[in-house]
């Protein structure tokens, strides 16, 4: 039976990252990346979306990831399991920054004014292009450890032999609490420089507990019972880490490692799981549109946002106000869009999206 939960959160989360995205492009707080502050303002307030969603929104997209690869392994070999998320995650990832990804590469670089120095010290354009692609990684951050961990998984299941499987599906809840100080410890190591977001050792611990202990369905169960509780301290959590922090740069060291950002992104992710458990497990004609389509909403949205902020924003032609609102339409325009146009095109769908068909049937969630 399809667990539709796992669909909705999936695809609103997205969602959340698109809008993320937009605030994150224009933000006035030190967190690079974006072309930053395009207003008068003395503070930009609404950056505390930011503050609010960040610490959790990709570590429950990893949880889902773990409970997803249960599901699928459930019923195919290790071998097929590895086949699928080479297609689905690694082949887009990494063939797909050179086919079409590069474009993205070339939108954040001009916006950075990553060209100006290249091109001033006279760096060939085979260089250029390269320097274009590896920049063009973006939002497949996500898909590179996501299939990294995949491997992993696979390994760990031949030393472990479902003994590990058995223990999570019995995980009593004073224990569930437990797993937060395995998760601050992971975020204190295998942090990549430079690149703050490839945060190899805390996202790893939630794809782990996703597969092992909240794939069953007694822990799901055992969250359902204590949604509202979980809901009511994410949020006080989330509100919490704003006004603590807002205006200094989260996305980093010290904050990123600290106790209340492990924290918040283990209740918050704990919140989204036992919430659209116990109220989003149902579906209708748009969310299942909205999750079949989630995938491409990711892979394409960012490149909207940027275009609209190095066409638009950068030489001022409109408004901070339009601006913004520009980007977010663009983001769903050129995510639904492109997803639409490069998915029917054969060849750039496998390259880009990892289908290897033009229309597939898939029965197991995964």
């Amino acid at each position: 039976m399809r667990k539709y939960y796992l669909d909705n959160i999936r695809w609103i989360t997205v969602i959340i990252v698109v809008i993320y995205h937009v605030f994150y492009m224009y933000n006035a707080e030190g967190v690079l990346g974006g072309l930053g502050r395009i207003t008068d303002l003395p503070v930009q307030y609404y950056d505390a979306f930011m503050y609010l969603v960040y610490p959790w929104f990709m570590p429950v997209l990893f949880l889902v990831s773990g409970i997803s690869a249960r599901l699928y392994l459930d019923s195919h070999s290790d071998r097929e399991f590895i086949k699928s998320r080479t297609l689905k995650l690694l082949v887009p990832s990494t063939i797909g920054l050179f086919v079409f990804q590069f474009i993205q590469g070339y939108v954040s670089m001009s916006l950075g004014g990553g060209f100006d120095g290249l091109v001033s010290e006279g760096v060939p354009k085979p260089v250029i292009f390269l320097i274009m692609v590896a920049s063009g990684s973006g939002v497949l951050w996500f898909m590179h450890l996501l299939w990294a961990y995949c491997v992993v998984l696979v390994l760990v299941r031949k030393i472990e032999k479902g003994r590990l499987t058995a223990a999570g599906a019995k995980t009593p809840l004073w224990l569930m609490a437990l797993f937060i100080f395995p998760i601050w410890g992971a975020s204190q190591i295998l942090n990549m420089p430079i690149v703050s977001v490839y945060r190899i050792a805390l996202y790893f611990v939630f794809f782990i507990l996703g597969y092992y202990v909240f794939s069953n369905d007694e822990m799901v169960e055992k969250l359902k019972r204590i949604a509202v509780p979980l809901i009511i301290f994410a949020v006080v959590l989330c509100i919490a880490f704003t006004v603590m922090y807002f205006g200094e740069n989260y996305a980093d060291k010290p904050i990123n490692r600290g106790f209340l950002y492990a924290l918040d992104a283990y209740v918050g992710s704990l919140a989204m799981l036992s919430g659209f458990a116990r109220f989003g497990d149902r579906a209708n004609a748009f969310t299942k549109w909205m999750s079949s389509h989630s995938f491409g909403l990711y892979v394409f949205h960012y490149l909207g946002i940027s275009s609209v902020a190095l066409i638009i924003a950068k030489p001022g032609l409109l408004p901070a106000p339009a601006c913004y609102i520009l980007s977010l339409l663009a983001g769903f325009a050129f995510g639904y869009g492109l997803y639409a146009v490069i998915s029917r095109i054969p060849f750039f769908r496998w390259a880009v999206l990892g289908i290897k068909k033009k229309k597939e049937n898939v029965n197991v969630q995964g």
